[in-house]
C-alpha cells in the first residue's frame, strides 16, 4: 500500500512542472526580436540600390548648398566692401576724369561704372546734352545688370535644391515602404523585425531630404538679401556718377551763357 502511494507522488512531482511549462508557453505573449544595429551607416548599407542613390544625391546636394554659401559669402563680402570704398572715393572726387584716373586698372563694379561713363564722355567730345545723359544711363544700367548677374551666379542651384529636395526624399520614402511591404509578402509574416528596417530607411530618406532642402532655402533668401544690398550700392554709385556729370554739364553751359 505504501509503494503505490509513493509511485503516485513521484509521478505527480514529475508531471506538474512539465504541465506548468507547457501552460506558460501556451499563454505567453509572442516576443519579436528587432534588429539591434539600426545606425545610419548600417541602414545605408542595407538599403535598396534606389534608396542608396537617393541618399547619395541628397548628401551631394547638401554639400553643394554649403559650398555655395561659403563661396558666395566671401565673394559678396569682398565686393560689398570694395563698392563702399569706391563709392567714398567717388564722392570725394571733383569730376569724372579725376575719378577715372583714381580707378586706374580696377575691375570692380563701381570702377566699371566710372570708366564706362568716362568712355562715353570721351566719345561724346564734351556734348553734355539730354541724349548724352540717356546714353550714360543706359551704360550704367547695363553694367549694374552684368555685375549683379556675376555675383548671383550659382545661387539658382540653391532654389532648385530647396524646391526639389523634399520630393526626392519622399520618393526614397515611398520606395523604402514598398520594399517593406514586399518583404512582408515574401516572408508571409507580419513580424515587426521584417518591416522595421525598410521603414527606418524610408524615414531616413525623408529626413535627409529636409536636411538638404531647409538650409538651401534659408541660404538662398540670405544671399538674395545680400545681393539686393550690393545692387543698391551700385545704384548709389550710378546716381553719384550722374550727379557728377550733371554738375559738369552745368559748368560747361554757364560759361557759354556768360559769353
Amino acid at each position: 500500500m505504501i509503494r503505490p502511494l509513493k509511485t503516485l507522488c513521484l509521478f505527480l512531482v514529475a508531471i506538474v512542472p512539465t504541465a506548468a511549462i507547457a501552460q506558460s508557453h501556451l499563454f505567453a505573449i509572442p516576443h519579436f526580436t528587432l534588429p539591434h544595429n539600426l545606425s545610419l551607416w548600417s541602414m545605408f548599407q542595407n538599403a535598396d540600390i534606389v534608396v542608396k542613390v537617393v541618399m547619395i544625391g541628397l548628401v551631394l546636394a547638401s554639400f553643394v548648398t554649403w559650398t555655395v554659401w561659403l563661396a558666395k559669402t566671401i565673394e559678396l563680402r569682398r565686393a560689398t566692401n570694395r563698392a563702399r570704398a569706391q563709392l567714398k572715393m567717388l564722392e570725394a572726387r571733383g569730376n569724372l576724369a579725376d575719378a577715372a584716373k583714381a580707378c586706374g586698372g580696377d575691375t570692380d563694379a563701381v570702377a566699371q561704372l566710372i570708366l564706362t561713363s568716362a568712355r562715353e564722355a570721351d566719345l561724346s567730345k564734351g556734348g553734355y546734352d539730354d541724349a548724352f545723359k540717356e546714353r550714360v544711363a543706359l551704360r550704367l544700367e547695363r553694367v549694374e545688370a552684368a555685375m549683379t548677374r556675376r555675383v548671383s551666379s550659382g545661387t539658382g542651384v540653391l532654389a532648385t535644391i530647396g524646391s526639389t529636395g523634399p520630393f526626392v526624399g519622399l520618393f526614397g520614402t515611398v520606395w523604402g515602404i514598398m520594399n517593406a511591404f514586399i518583404g512582408i509578402s515574401e516572408s508571409h509574416t507580419t513580424n515587426l523585425a521584417v518591416v522595421a528596417p525598410g521603414i527606418a530607411e524610408a524615414l531616413l530618406t525623408t529626413a535627409m531630404g529636409l536636411i538638404a532642402a531647409i538650409p538651401a532655402v534659408v541660404i538662398y533668401n540670405h544671399l538674395a538679401r545680400k545681393i539686393a544690398g550690393y545692387r543698391a550700392l551700385l545704384g548709389d554709385a550710378s546716381a553719384q556718377v550722374l550727379l557728377m556729370l550733371s554738375r559738369e554739364r552745368s559748368e560747361a553751359v554757364l560759361p557759354r551763357a556768360a559769353e
